[in-house]
């Protein structure tokens, strides 16, 4: 029995239940508060961990490129033919029997892990796109490193956030965030890969997962440049607008690069399905053929086409082709990524639109500079516009364009 004068014992109990009412009403908000902090710090292991990826992806594809095609800037000799075609014949055994999911650049499957797959991306993924993107481009196929490094770097996000238990609607956001860690370290450059993941690859701005996606990035570049230094991808020179009329000659350089991101487009769509409905059997060389015609184009000269072709971009800057060759090697370097990527060979487009871009440019300079001598600038203005273009009309990622070339 309760003493005299005591309150009644569920006048006692209210206080308590009114404390236990409050918490089981606040305690959704306590766990999601919670598990935001856990994936904001997740966040910055995804970026240590792509960036890692990334560095030994670099290495390996430099040192493969070494034993294929030599130590020299400019390869030359039969290996420079052979080399891309024995290659690709491996790699199209490893895309048909083992890695199916690495064929093309990485970034359409980045956004259906996004969308289809709740952030699902198997970690034979990344194993198998580092491993063909390494021999393909390594061997000299015209393809680039970065959309593979975003592949590489959403799918290790992917592994890690099964790792930990995450709930399925953060488990859904983990592939961009990898995915901006992975291009960020490729492209040493945080700003543009936020830009390119939020325009290219979840498609709008989201609150919800844009410190994650800037957390990931900036970690990435941090670790990267702990490792291979700060340098750009290539130096540019000073490069400023002299004068006013200026603005009418890029403007030309905009239609041709516009008209070029148009044919370059088109061309892709043209072939990718054809080959696609082809006999399985010719799947196997596709690669193959592809990696003779660029071999080929190599020996024959124009071994600038081979690879990413960074190393040549920044001679063109410092005006170190005549405009005839650039305008040689942007038409070619067209020919060798369409066919590069429409025979499923994995590699991104990233770098070959950069280089043609940035050809164009010098070329369209070269070109104006001798109609037109008081109207032109600098080469490496006319190599930065350029690749602004192609970037943007190509890629469809206008922003990601400006802050890529500044």
């Amino acid at each position: 029995m309760s003493s005299p004068g005591a309150p009644p014992l569920d006048e006692r109990a209210r206080p308590q239940i009114r404390v236990s009412y409050r918490r089981a009403l606040t305690w959704p908000l306590h766990f999601a508060f919670q598990e935001e902090r856990f994936f904001l710090i997740l966040s910055v292991f995804i970026g240590i961990f792509s960036a890692l990826a990334v560095v030994c992806f670099r290495l390996a594809m430099e040192w493969c490129r070494l034993k294929m095609l030599g130590p020299r800037i400019t390869p030359s000799g039969w290996h420079v033919m052979l080399a891309p075609a024995a290659v690709g014949l491996v790699v199209a055994v490893l895309v048909l029997h083992v890695f199916p999911a690495v064929r093309g650049s990485g970034v359409n499957q980045t956004k259906a892990a996004l969308y289809i797959y709740n952030g699902y991306i198997p970690f034979r993924t990344v194993i198998g796109k580092f491993v063909t993107s390494v021999l393909a481009i390594g061997s000299g196929q015209s393809l680039g490193p970065e959309d593979p490094s975003l592949q590489i770097g959403a799918g290790l996000a992917s592994a890690l956030g099964r790792r930990v238990k995450l709930s399925r609607d953060k488990l859904r956001l983990i592939a961009p965030v990898g995915a901006a860690a992975g291009l960020a370290a490729a492209f040493n450059a945080p700003v543009s890969a936020v830009l390119f993941v939020i325009e290219e690859v979840i498609g709008r701005w989201s609150a919800g997962i844009l410190g994650s996606v800037v957390l990931s990035a900036i970690s990435s570049v941090v670790v990267m440049r702990s490792f291979l230094g700060s340098e750009p991808m290539f130096r540019i020179p000073p490069a400023a607008l002299i004068r006013p009329q200026e603005l009418l000659a890029y403007g030309i350089l905009g239609l041709v690069g516009g008209l070029s991101a148009v044919v370059f487009s088109h061309a892709i769509d043209f072939l990718r399905p054809r080959l696609k409905a082809m006999p399985r059997w010719t799947q196997y060389f596709q690669p193959a053929i592809a990696g003779l015609l660029i071999g080929t184009i190599g020996f024959l000269g124009f071994p600038q086409i081979m690879g990413a072709g960074y190393e040549y971009i920044d001679q063109a800057m410092h005006n170190q082709f005549t405009w005839e060759m650039l305008g040689i090697l942007a038409g070619l370097k067209i020919v060798a990524t369409t066919v590069s990527f429409v025979s499923g060979t994995p590699g991104g487009m990233f770098a070959p639109t950069l280089f043609i871009g940035a050809m164009l440019g010098g070329a369209v300079s070269g070109v104006e500079r001798h109609l037109f001598p008081h109207l032109t600038g600098s080469v490496a203005t006319y190599c930065l516009v350029g690749m602004g273009v192609l970037f943007a009309g190509f890629l469809r990622a206008p922003m990601t364009s400006v802050f890529m070339v500044l």
